[in-house]
This record gives C-alpha cells, sequence and structure tokens, in this order.
C-alpha cells in the first residue's frame, strides 16, 4: 500500500514540504523534473528526481531524537545504495533560509550533469508508446524512458 500512503501523504504536505514544492515543481530548477512523496523501495521519499538520482528529504524536530535519527541513517544508507543522493534539510532551514536550501540543491544537480530532454508530455488520456510514437515518430517505437 505505498502507493495509497504516498498519496495521503501528497494530500496532507507540511508548510515546508509545500513551500519547498513551489520550487522544484515544473522543473524550475535546472529543468530537473522532481516527484513529491514518491515509495522507492519499501521507503517513500519527500522529493525525487529520478534522471539525477538526489532525493531530497525535510526534517521536523522529532527527527533529532536519537530513534528516529538512527531510522534515517539506515534509511539513507538504503537510498544511497540504490544509487540515490540523499539530501536532508530541517523544515526551518526551507522556511528562513529558501534561497540557500535551492542553491544546495543545483550544486548537486549541476554535479550530476543535465537531466535528458524528453519530448513534451502529451495532453489528454491515454499516454501510451502507441501514442507517442504517433506525435514522434523519430522515437521508432523505443522508449525514451
Amino acid at each position: 500500500m505505498p502507493n495509497a500512503r504516498a498519496k495521503q501523504l501528497r494530500t496532507n504536505m507540511t508548510d515546508a514540504e509545500r513551500k519547498l514544492w513551489q520550487k522544484l515543481r515544473a522543473r524550475q530548477l535546472e529543468g530537473a523534473y522532481f516527484r513529491r512523496q514518491c515509495p522507492i523501495g519499501r521507503y517513500i521519499v519527500d522529493f525525487v528526481c529520478h534522471d539525477a538520482r538526489l532525493i531530497v528529504e525535510l526534517d521536523g524536530g522529532q527527527h533529532n531524537t536519537p530513534v528516529i535519527s538512527d531510522r534515517d541513517r539506515l534509511r539513507d544508507r538504503w537510498l544511497e545504495g540504490q544509487g540515490y543522493t540523499v539530501l536532508r534539510f530541517w523544515n526551518n532551514d526551507v522556511m528562513s533560509n529558501m534561497d540557500g536550501v535551492c542553491q544546495r540543491i543545483l550544486e548537486h544537480l549541476r554535479k550530476a550533469g543535465s537531466p535528458p530532454s524528453y519530448p513534451p508530455p502529451i495532453k489528454g488520456r491515454g499516454t501510451t508508446l502507441r501514442h507517442r510514437t504517433k506525435v514522434f515518430p523519430s522515437l521508432d517505437g523505443v522508449s525514451p524512458w
């Protein structure tokens, strides 16, 4: 049920998550495509850019306790084992120093290289490869993803 839980988390975002999402959504940072509250393995990460293999986590005060801090370390180690870089920020950093947070995210995006340029998404229902090849015949039936 990770997808149902992720949907619930997207619906009930914290103020800090909502504020950072306004900066990450719609490819506003270096054209990177971020998803929010995305399941990866048994975990749900706050924000992820799969192309750059970058995860951004926001932590509230409860993450300062030893038990949760240890759990976060284990989680980060597993995610890093999957090839991701995990950046963690305190909620109050996002609320009081958004420019600094975005700058650090940009540094990691640039380190990872520019995201691949894909054809624009097709509007409407049923965006399957069959529909993509009609609009983008140069793909010759091969998905760029």
